[in-house]
């Protein structure tokens, strides 16, 4: 590759990612969404500046407290802090959700584009896999999953692969098909380019703004997936701080302590919002029928 070639290809990718934050922010739906999203992710980075408490240890002194100077939220029943159990929450669940949606957008991309450039009976295969696997409701196939290999960060994120990779790669592959039809991608076969290599020059930076609007769109669900199997017992383990567990621990004590229910369950809430307004506003500005991509 020469040198022009790849400062044309530096300048293609600078354009396009201009073009992503203008997209952004004309958007008041992705603005906020994303100015919530980057809250939660400063508080969960600088949650140990901003609690002196550890997420994790227990205090029999402080049990049940009231919301004091010494503890703005309240304790929990076995005496932990519960803003500091929220913040550290929020780095479990958006470092386990990241993991997961990464793995599933980029796993479902590369599933789409090899699907889609093969063609004939190599996607005809793909198509009715990813079919069969999606015909298994969600929440069966994560408690098959969870029960067979237990319930380790890592086991949720291969969960949440398995359950969400299927319908990426529909909602991808639909796009990679009109992009193959067009003069560029005949002109880089006629290159004797390479199907990775097409698809990492030619196909996916065309398709970036589908991939985008899916990443956030599903970064939103596997955020509650996670938060859901703890609630129900197959996500984290205590002593964890995560949401879900944190409801499904202190829900019986709504009329004590409150703020251990509704803390966990405001941080939840304010992430997912803050994810699903980011994914309309990118798919409004893309021009892209979401739609469509749920039912995909």
């Amino acid at each position: 590759m020469t040198a022009v070639t790849v400062s044309s290809r530096f300048t293609q990718n600078r354009a396009s990612a201009r073009r992503v934050v203008r997209s952004i922010l004309s958007s008041k739906s992705a603005t906020v969404g994303f100015g919530l999203v980057i809250l939660q992710i400063i508080l969960a980075i600088f949650a140990p500046v901003l609690t002196p408490y550890n997420p994790t240890t227990n205090d029999a002194m402080s049990a049940l407290a009231d919301p004091s100077g010494a503890h703005l939220l309240g304790a929990d029943a076995l005496g932990r802090d519960i803003l500091t159990r929220t913040l550290y929450g929020g780095q479990y669940a958006l470092t386990v959700s990241f993991a997961a949606t990464v793995i599933t957008v980029a796993l479902g991309s590369l599933i789409a584009g090899i699907a889609a450039f093969r063609g004939g009976i190599v996607d005809e295969v793909i198509t009715r896999v990813l079919d069969s696997i999606l015909a298994i409701p969600a929440i069966l196939s994560l408690l098959v999953i969870v029960t067979v290999f237990g319930s380790g960060q890592w086991v949720i994120v291969f969960a949440a692969v398995v359950v969400y990779t299927g319908g990426v790669t529909r909602v991808v592959r639909a796009a990679i098909l009109d992009v193959l039809s067009k003069d560029f991608i005949t002109a880089a076969r006629a290159r004797g380019e390479g199907m990775f290599s097409i698809l990492l020059r030619e196909v996916f930076p065309n398709v970036l703004d589908v991939i985008l609007v899916e990443f956030a769109m599903r970064a939103s669900w596997i955020v509650l997936l996670i938060s859901s199997l703890s609630f129900l017992g197959f996500g984290a383990n205590p002593p964890t701080p995560d949401w879900g567990l944190m409801v499904a621990e202190n829900r019986n004590l709504m009329a004590i302590a409150p703020l251990s229910t509704v803390a966990p369950i405001v941080a939840l809430a304010t992430l997912i919002v803050g994810l699903n307004l980011a994914a309309d506003g990118l798919a409004k500005s893309f021009g892209i029928d979401r739609m469509k991509e749920v039912l995909g």
